[in-house]
């Protein structure tokens, strides 16, 4: 049964709308200079495609549990959706979208589905506190997963300035002391960790829709529609 719901890119232009109101001019140039960069370049990037068959990986979560991609796939396909770190507010719209309208669905259809970012706990946790996810929030420790993926960018030196300027730390994002976090990306995965799809979004502000998400799966009779 579908349901009416906004879409995320309608989300992403009310956040971008209030940005335009509350942010300096400089600043919002400079957001969008780095997008619009890294969706120029995303093209000469090398990543992961559907048929690739991916080394094994572990991921962890807050409790200090971890999980490997092979048990995630145990009884059939996964979800995993990429972002980039707790405080993101762009993250901050895309995670609690897909606990809306994808991760119902999922649920039923007996899918797993995570998030998973680089940023170490516990300020990762914080993300599904705040949001009250319905689905688990996983550590790629120095961003391993990531890279094997080839989704990873690495900031500018207006990005990297403006981010050291307000206290930031690259080890705070990541764990590493390189300045790079994953382009938001959604991987469906297969047993034998076969990526069946992945949708890399170069531009933070533009990600994947749970209706392509959907029938990816196969699962499109069964999503959501967006209201106007």
């Amino acid at each position: 049964m579908s349901t009416s719901t906004s879409s995320l890119q309608s989300r992403y232009e009310a956040l971008e709308a209030e940005r335009r109101r509350a942010w300096s001019p400089e600043a919002l140039a400079g957001n969008i200079a780095q997008r619009d960069a890294l969706v120029r370049s995303h093209s000469q990037t090398a990543h992961a495609k559907a048929g690739d068959v991916l080394s094994p990986h572990t991921l962890s979560d807050a409790d200090g549990s971890t999980i490997s991609l092979d048990d995630l796939v145990l009884s059939g396909s996964a979800v995993l959706i990429f972002f980039r770190f707790a405080g993101c507010p762009a993250c901050n719209v895309a995670l609690p979208y897909y606990s809306e309208t994808l991760a119902p669905l999922l649920k039923a259809a007996g899918i797993p589905l995570v998030a998973v970012s680089s940023q170490p706990f516990p300020e990762l946790a914080s993300i599904r506190t705040r949001n009250a996810l319905s689905f688990p929030v996983l550590n790629d420790a120095g961003l391993t997963l990531a890279r094997a993926l080839g989704i990873t960018y690495v900031f500018d030196d207006a990005a990297r300035e403006s981010a050291i300027s307000k206290g930031g730390r690259s080890e705070a994002l990541n764990g590493t002391s390189s300045w790079e976090l994953p382009k938001p990306t959604v991987l469906v995965l297969s047993p034998g960790r076969v990526v069946s799809f992945i949708d890399i979004s170069p531009d933070w502000m533009r990600r994947t829709e749970t209706p392509t998400i959907l029938k990816a799966l196969g699962l499109e009779n069964r999503g959501v529609s967006h209201a106007a």
